[in-house]
């Protein structure tokens, strides 16, 4: 089994990339998600899976292990290939199926191409608690960046001379209509536009 390999990235594009481990190209099927973390890179490590099927053998690339665990994940379920999988680590982030799993959001699973009501109901029922149990620590601690993130937005627009609280004020709206985590600089863009 291939754990990983590491090397030049000979070439990239948003669903494969080749990796030179001196001199031996290994082409690797991946996600958008990792394509986003190897665009700009001009060598690196890319964890693996091979797949192997009757009709061949495919080596899937994953930029870090939370991701590959997911991966390992989806594809356990019944009616989800490697391909499916693959789709939805493109079409979500790894953080969104988690939250969309654990929650039961068949909708968010369901814009997925290739996921279905039913094979959307399938992972939630298969993996919810398998993915709730893993993910608490790390929801808790994506809870805990937020506020963080909010009071650095706070004390930034005090900086500027803002009022304390409509400072708060502000970050709270753009905090409660957010559909995404917001980096710090967004949060205090929008907060900027609400007062």
């Amino acid at each position: 089994m291939i754990a990983f390999v590491r090397g030049k990235f000979a070439k990239k594009s948003p669903s494969l990339v080749i990796v030179d481990v001196n001199g031996v190209g290994y082409e690797l099927q991946i996600s958008l998600n990792t394509y986003t973390f190897v665009s700009n890179k001009e060598e690196g490590q890319l964890l693996t899976y091979l797949h192997i099927t009757e009709n061949g053998q495919t080596l899937f690339g994953f930029f870090d292990q939370e991701e590959k665990d997911l991966f390992l994940h989806l594809i356990s379920v019944s009616g989800v290939g490697a391909s499916t999988a693959r789709m939805m680590l493109s079409g979500l982030r790894p953080e969104e199926i988690i939250k969309a799993i654990v929650q039961g959001n068949t909708k968010q699973l369901e814009s997925v191409k290739g996921i279905g009501r039913k094979t959307g109901e399938r992972l939630i029922v298969e993996l919810r608690d398998k993915l709730g149990k893993i993910t608490m620590e790390n929801i808790s601690a994506s809870d805990v960046n937020i506020h963080s993130a909010e009071k650095d937005a706070i004390a930034a627009l005090t900086g500027l001379g803002i009022a304390k609280p409509m400072a708060e004020s502000a970050v709270k709206k753009v905090s409660q209509s957010a559909k995404e985590i917001l980096s710090l600089e967004e949060i205090i863009k929008q907060a900027l536009k609400n007062l």
